[in-house]
């Protein structure tokens, strides 16, 4: 498989919860922002061994196990804070958290972002705009090719369960991610008159039954998506949102242009999304009915930002619990 060009994302690993549990800040190189330390984690007993007879650290077979559990999350400046508390909660919540290999993609400082800036076309938000935002599309060309499967998670969110449950989804015989998925939504809404008008665009959608799902959340198969090489059918209705704009928001429609219809859904419970309100004005928001396994904070209003401003919506109060940030006032325990 060709290398994508929009190699302009730098790939930090972490293979075990030590760099983390010993010094958050280091582990996430945030610079001016200085994180708590965060407690050690260890694996219940039942937890399978991932050590590797020729490696004295273990490093390797956790980098390239199938038993061990992929995260993938991107770092960036604005939403540090953020990612050191889906983390925390992914290790404070799982049952075997030595076993959880972290992949972290960052922009590259200085970061030419040229070749992914070409393809990016305005939308709603400006933060929709960030090139990272985009780095899901690249999972597989960014992951070392000995990584099959990895869940990926936005920034904005928590887990209040074990992700080794996410991460076991059956993907069946040929599907290439699974997610949660909302058949309720306006799906025409998420794209333009211009895409509806067109007869070729439209019958994108023909023989499959599409739904809103949300790309904060997904369990992908490296494999099927490097063989289906679905990062070059993403750039191509992204070269066409140059040229005609089909859709106003950023990286999500061309997921649901190539995969809406297609995945295999998870149970809502896994991503109770939109708790930032919409794209507009941030409003707060209730929790769906139903179970909470991950609380997503996605649209306008983040958690830390509005804790910050003194006029946090009742569900931030759930987050504030994994914010690792050190603030001047605070205490040693």
């Amino acid at each position: 498989m060709p290398k994508s060009p929009h190699l302009h994302f730098l790939l930090l690993l972490v293979f075990n919860v030590s760099a983390f549990g010993a010094n958050a800040a280091a582990a996430a190189a945030t610079g001016t922002l200085q994180f708590k330390e965060a407690p050690q984690f260890y694996n219940s007993p039942d937890c399978p061994l991932l050590t590797d007879e020729d490696d004295s650290n273990g490093e390797s077979s956790i980098f390239c196990s199938d038993q061990a559990i992929h995260v993938a999350i991107t770092l960036d400046s604005a939403y540090i804070r953020g990612s050191m508390a889906v983390i925390l909660s992914v290790l404070q919540h799982s049952s075997c958290p030595q076993n959880i290999a972290f992949h972290f993609v960052a922009s590259v400082y200085p970061f030419d972002d040229s070749s992914v800036s070409r393809l990016i076309s305005t939308s709603i938000r400006s933060a929709l705009d960030c090139p990272l935002n985009y780095a899901r599309s690249y999972l597989a060309n960014l992951l070392p090719l000995c990584v099959s499967r990895v869940v990926y998670l936005d920034s904005d969110l928590v887990l209040v369960d074990d992700i080794a449950k996410l991460a076991a989804t059956p993907l069946g015989d040929d599907s290439v991610l699974a997610a949660p998925q909302y058949c309720n939504a306006n799906f025409t809404s998420y794209f333009t008159t211009t895409f509806w008008s067109n007869p070729s665009f439209s019958l994108t959608f023909a023989n499959r039954k599409p739904c809103y799902f949300n790309t904060g959340v997904m369990a992908i198969d490296l494999d099927r998506w490097r063989k289906g090489d679905y990062t070059t059918k993403i750039e191509e209705w992204m070269e066409v949102q140059k040229r005609m704009r089909i859709y106003n928001l950023g990286s999500l429609p061309p997921f649901l242009l190539v995969f809406a219809g297609n995945i295999v859904p998870v149970d809502h419970r896994w991503n109770q999304h939109g708790l930032g309100g919409d794209n507009f004005r941030g409003l707060c928001r209730d929790l769906h009915p139903g179970p909470v396994s991950l609380l997503h904070w996605s649209g306008k209003g983040k958690p830390w930002a509005r804790l910050d401003a003194n006029r946090p919506c009742p569900l931030d109060a759930l987050w504030a619990p994994y914010d690792l940030l050190q603030t001047p006032f605070a205490l040693d325990s």
